[in-house]
């Protein structure tokens, strides 16, 4: 449904009434019951909103970004190297100051996900959450031309101060663990409007429901890339205990000798942040550890399995590697069968059941 949505987005429906538009006051954050969630964390932390932008040809971007209280009318984002980042580095470029924002949170889940799904630039996750809700996302226009979700529970119109940082952090991630504290852009926000007895929205940051919210949309995307050089693969699984980001593992029905390391090559392209992926055979259970291990005592040779890869583009949250570079080592693991041997060597055997008395 993912990779579906993806590769077939649909426009939303766009309405004047909307319920998010109900009550329009003057931005006051200390009247959210904004939540600090780690006793280091550097502030109150809104963990659940979407933020919306357009570059300079009028593409919209939706994606989800920690948003850190400083007052009543100020955020601090976090902006990592991705869509929002290259839309506020071409508008600095262009020698703008100020780049306007639409924050929405109160979300139907499809949207979050949607935000945090790897989409092309250029293309808006608006419209994937729509195919994701088979078109029954509605959104509504706001004075400053972007869009929120009509059936929001709050939503805000702000100005990124690209000339304006601060210190953000520390946070907790999806390590579970403290990132570390960073200059980040301001948000001034400049309205407010809610539902009338409007919901507030948060997400534990670190949580079971953070890791899959973020590691569901690259799980099909890895799916799809191993899926385009080999033909047929079962499952992909980031797993929980690699922050449902980190370590993925790829059960593929292996045609060549080269397969598994072939699988491993793609799915490192296609989510930079992977920094361990291992490969199995498709009778293998990816998702019992106890198999995965089994597959690897019987089927894995260290010296002819192993892909390591130094220096790469890895992810900031991670604190073994170097968190302002984002540079990282990579481990693959090919622990696929090899095809130079029998295949009836690697079968796990089987208790033969009792046939039923005539």
């Amino acid at each position: 449904k993912i990779l579906d949505s993806l590769n077939s987005p649909k426009k939303p429906l766009i309405v004047n009434d909307a319920s998010v538009k109900t009550v329009l006051e003057k931005p006051k954050l200390s009247k959210i019951p904004i939540l600090k969630h780690y006793e280091k964390d550097g502030g109150l932390y809104i963990t659940s909103a979407i933020v919306a932008a357009k570059d300079s040809e009028g593409n919209e971007n939706v994606s989800i970004h920690r948003l850190m209280v400083l007052d009543d009318q100020h955020l601090a984002i976090r902006i990592v190297p991705r869509h929002l980042y290259q839309i506020c580095m071409e508008a600095e470029r262009r020698g703008v100051e100020e780049l306007d924002v639409a924050i929405a949170l109160g979300l139907h889940p499809a949207i979050l996900l949607a935000a945090a799904s790897p989409a092309p630039y250029g293309v808006n996750e608006y419209w994937i959450a729509n195919s994701f809700l088979n078109e029954k996302l509605t959104l509504t226009l706001l004075e400053n031309e972007l869009h929120v979700p009509a059936e929001a529970e709050i939503a805000f119109e702000g100005k990124l101060l690209l000339k304006k940082e601060v210190d953000e952090g520390p946070f907790v991630d999806l390590t579970g663990t403290y990132d570390i504290v960073r200059k980040q852009p301001v948000i001034k926000l400049t309205k407010f409007m809610h539902r009338e007895d409007y919901l507030y929205q948060a997400l534990l940051p670190g949580g079971f429901e953070h890791k899959i919210l973020m590691g569901l949309p690259y799980e099909a995307k890895i799916y799809g890339a191993v899926k385009s050089v080999i033909p047929k693969v079962k499952d992909v699984y980031l797993t929980s205990g690699g922050c449902g980001w980190f370590h993925a593992r790829i059960s593929i029905e292996k045609q060549t000798q080269g397969d598994g390391k072939t699988a491993l090559m793609a799915a490192f392209g296609a989510h930079p942040s992977l920094k361990l992926a291992a490969v199995f055979d498709s009778d293998i259970n990816i998702f019992d550890s106890e198999e995965v291990e089994w597959a690897l005592a019987t089927r894995f040779q260290p010296d002819k399995g192993v892909l390591i890869i130094k220096n790469a583009r890895g992810s900031t949250l991670d604190p073994s590697a170097d968190q302002e570079l984002a540079l990282t080592s990579k481990l693959g693991i090919d622990a696929t069968r090899t095809l130079l041997k029998p295949k009836e060597k690697f079968e796990k055997a089987k208790i033969p059941l009792l046939k039923e008395e005539e």
